[in-house]
């Protein structure tokens, strides 16, 4: 596989790999790696929510009520003694 960088951020690579003793296609493949990881993560997050959503494990709560719920413990907090 290949991938075309633009020339400044091949340049940001190269000075990494230079700095960091490390070739740059290592460098680009472990970021790719964790990048990958991050966003399997995140789809296994967000199918498990959309399961829970569907199944009613959870009840949804619209916009503007989580947002006054959230401005009130906001308020709450600014308004506690420290």
């Amino acid at each position: 596989m290949e991938v075309q960088f633009t020339p400044d951020l091949e340049k940001k690579l190269k000075d990494l790999a230079a700095l960091s003793g490390r070739p740059a296609d290592a460098l680009v493949q472990d970021a790719v790696a964790v990048m990958v990881d991050d966003l399997a993560e995140t789809r296994a997050m967000l199918d498990s929510r959309y399961d829970d959503i569907k199944s009613g494990r959870v009840t949804l709560i619209p916009g503007d009520e989580a947002f006054a719920q959230l401005h009130e413990r906001i308020d709450a907090r600014r308004n506690s003694p420290a």
